[in-house]
């Protein structure tokens, strides 16, 4: 709290921007500090959220031309820094199938999606005007419902936060603990996966040789309509069947025949 009196908008302006830039701070706890902050008048609660406005959408945009320039080579970036890079790009292209453009105003309370909205907002080629206001619209709601929490509860916060303060040191090993068992969570699960995924893996070259070969192969691309619409490109002899409609499909993919299957 004393350090956010004195460096105040700087800190805030700072910690969301890198937020949105996709670095794991959680800026949520900031906003309910700055909130708090207001609530005591130290703070300017209208300058606050007016901060948060200018250092997210900016950032947003940034990545909403990135994705519009250069696709789903954006995601893979971005989700290649996330816990769950293998389930990450997937999840986004269903979410953002579901909700459409208005995902643009729930995006920054979903975790993940808010780095990952605005580059499928550019990969679907959103006009920058309409794309500007949901943005900017988005992030005044987000900054309202957190900062204005911290402002409307700010004696319970301040309560809360000095019994907290009271442990000391075991205030430090009890986050920091909670914060290894989830990430080392996280790890064994992914590196579970993958060891499971190593085993039916194929190279490229080994493709080959069964497509060049007298071999019954069945391949199946699973892209999503996006990552196609981007690189329209399939392997040879291949049958589109998007991942959502493989049920739809199942009767049709023969059952006495090696199968292949791709999504990226």
């Amino acid at each position: 709290m004393q350090f956010l009196i004195e460096y105040g908008y700087l800190v805030i302006f700072v910690w969301v921007a890198l937020d949105q830039a996709g670095l794991p701070l959680p800026a949520v706890p900031l906003l309910l500090a700055a909130g708090t902050l207001a609530g005591t008048g130290e703070l300017s609660l209208v300058l606050i959220i007016l901060i948060i406005i200018i250092a997210a959408v900016p950032i947003d945009f940034f990545w909403y031309w990135l994705g519009r320039a250069r696709g789903g080579k954006v995601l893979n970036l971005l989700c290649s820094i996330s816990l769950e890079p293998d389930y990450c790009v997937r999840n986004t292209e269903h979410t953002f199938d579901r909700v459409g453009r208005f995902s643009l105003l729930i995006a920054k309370f979903v975790p993940g999606m808010q780095t990952l909205a605005p580059p499928m907002a550019g990969m679907t080629n959103m006009n920058v005007g309409l794309f500007l206001f949901l943005d900017t619209l988005g992030a005044l709601i987000w900054a309202l419902v957190f900062v204005g929490t911290g402002f409307w509860f700010h004696t319970q916060l301040e309560y809360m936060a000095g019994r907290f303060a009271e442990l000391g040191v075991m205030a430090g090993y009890i986050l920091f603990g909670a914060l290894v068992l989830y990430i080392g969570g996280k790890f064994t699960q992914r590196r579970l996966f993958l060891r499971s995924l190593r085993m039916r893996r194929l190279e490229p070259s080994a493709v080959n040789e069964l497509l060049n070969s007298s071999k019954d192969v069945h391949v199946i691309d699973l892209r999503h309509k996006y990552d196609f619409d981007a690189q329209p490109h399939m392997v040879p002899t291949a049958v589109r069947v998007p991942m959502e409609a493989i049920e739809r499909h199942l009767p049709r993919i023969p059952k006495d025949s090696d199968i292949i299957v791709y999504c990226n």
